[in-house]
């Protein structure tokens, strides 16, 4: 297995509950900005499910050398590399704080996995593992730096889908709604909106055997953002969202 943003605690948690499941991995690949913490991770997992891991640094606002990828070879690559960003007013106008909410979610992260996308279009099996966000459903006030960011993600899971489809390639797109975790941190989350690292690793193995193309965490928030993509503009720019 390939995981890309591997201190996520869903990333984690989706690790340890394909372990417990049975699936079987000859090396699981952690790709993190923040070795140490990997590290620890990758002892747990050798300890608990005497499964075999490598750590490898991997640093989206820095140069990629690819040639270190090349011997990496994985029928499934899981990638839950995100970066909420500053949310204040502040923060919507920082150039700095921008760039590196597009460039984590997506820009820099793309041929990250276009790179592990062709070698599974060249072996003809896989599945790709992509978690997006509600966010990136319609632009809001909030958030909508991070949102158009998820936005071009998801659309890019999207077309990753239709165009390996004939490949033998399943691509899937997980669109968590509220998740408590660091990254959200400090938020004024709802607790029934709200689903903990292991309710989404859960979810997302479930999804990910039954071949799903997109899943929300919570079931609640695809009927959530129906009624958010449905509202008429004129009402929806005056909302406080």
């Amino acid at each position: 297995m390939i995981v890309l943003g591997s201190t996520s605690e869903v990333a984690q948690a989706f690790v340890e509950k394909a372990l417990q499941e049975g699936e079987k991995f000859e090396k699981i690949y952690l790709f993190t900005s923040n070795k140490e913490t990997t590290e620890r991770f990758a002892r747990h997992i050798d300890v608990k499910f005497l499964q075999q891991s490598e750590v490898i640094e991997l640093d989206l606002m820095k140069d990629i050398d690819y040639n270190q990828f090349e011997n990496i070879n994985s029928n499934l690559l899981f990638c839950a590399t995100g970066y909420l960003g500053e949310g204040t007013e502040e923060g919507l106008y920082d150039n700095k704080n921008t760039e590196r909410i597009i460039d984590i979610n997506y820009s820099k992260l793309v041929p990250v996995i276009n790179y592990f996308a062709q070698k599974f279009e060249n072996r003809r099996s896989g599945t790709i593992i992509g978690l997006s966000s509600v966010a990136g459903e319609r632009g809001r006030q909030s958030n909508f730096i991070y949102g158009s960011a998820k936005a071009a993600f998801t659309a890019y899971l999207s077309g990753l889908r239709n165009y390996l489809f004939d490949k033998k390639v399943h691509v899937l797109t997980i669109k968590p709604g509220f998740m408590a975790t660091k990254m959200t941190e400090g938020l004024p989350l709802n607790p029934k909106l709200t689903a903990s690292p292991k309710q989404a690793a859960d979810c997302i193995f479930k999804a990910y055997k039954k071949q799903k193309n997109v899943a929300y965490v919570l079931p609640i928030w695809g009927i959530i953002m129906m009624i958010i993509r449905n509202i008429p503009e004129f009402i929806f720019k005056k909302l406080k969202l």
